[in-house]
């Protein structure tokens, strides 16, 4: 019995004695960046590595940018848009030659008696639509406009303005509308029948409706269509003579005839 635990002893004092596990030698991975090659700059130069750029290609270095084109807002500023003719100030084309013949043939055509109306203090005009409808069969709509060279001066009865009126890009005259009011609430529309006035004395230029300003035709235009009357403003009682075309009937309230 003495033998048998002695050699059990022993055995266990063997196993004791040997390692848990095997021991294996581990050589260390070399890191990527340990197989590139690098070359030394000289002295007092340093031009970095440029192996590194191939070997690790997501760098900053390999980032493409794609190109875009600017906005409007940071577009090239150095040169001015074109304005355009500043005509309140400019002149341009003023005289430069004459306009075609069919057109001047629409501008200066006889005036149409029909078309001439009369205020009753004996004036003769022609509505400021009809300018407009000569200038249209001349130059198209959108080949003439009135340019204003000045602020709207606004009185204590009357509202002025210069205008310019331009036919093809051509200046072809000057004037200053006016027209009165008598509530500050009508300075819009005085405003407006000002343009109107300022049209109608440019148009002189370019002898439309010339006769209008012909003392002669004025005389023998009222003596052919027109007639004085002896009219009562019915208000007053007051009785004063008024012009009218004979092809108009009476005056209405608050005249009587």
């Amino acid at each position: 019995m003495a033998s048998l635990g002695l050699q059990r002893f022993c055995n266990a004092t063997r196993l004791a004695s040997r390692p848990l596990c095997r021991a294996y030698a581990v050589t260390p991975a070399k890191p990527a960046w340990a197989s590139i090659t690098t070359s030394t700059p000289p002295t007092g130069e340093s031009t970095g590595n440029p192996a590194i750029i191939e070997e690790f290609p997501t760098t900053a270095a390999e980032v493409k940018i794609p190109s875009f084109d600017a906005p409007a807002a940071f577009a090239d500023v150095s040169s001015p848009p074109d304005a355009g003719t500043d005509w309140s100030k400019s002149y341009h084309g003023l005289s430069t030659c004459a306009f075609p013949k069919e057109v001047a043939e629409v501008l200066m055509a006889p005036i149409n008696p029909l078309d001439v109306e009369m205020k009753p203090d004996g004036l003769i005009y022609l509505p400021e639509i009809k300018y407009r409808r000569v200038l249209n069969k001349a130059f198209g709509p959108g080949a003439w406009g009135l340019a204003p060279r000045s602020e709207t001066n606004v009185g204590p009865k009357v509202v002025s303005r210069e205008y310019a009126l331009v036919c093809q890009g051509r200046l072809v005259a000057i004037a200053r509308g006016e027209q009165e009011y008598f509530d500050p609430s009508g300075i819009p529309t005085a405003t407006e029948a000002c343009k109107s006035n300022a049209l109608m004395r440019c148009c002189k230029d370019l002898g439309i409706a010339s006769e209008l300003w012909d003392p002669r035709f004025i005389r023998e235009f009222k003596a052919k269509y027109c007639i004085e009357v002896f009219a009562e403003h019915i208000p007053t009682k007051k009785k004063k003579k008024l012009w009218r075309r004979k092809d108009q009937p009476k005056f209405g309230y608050p005249y009587q005839e």
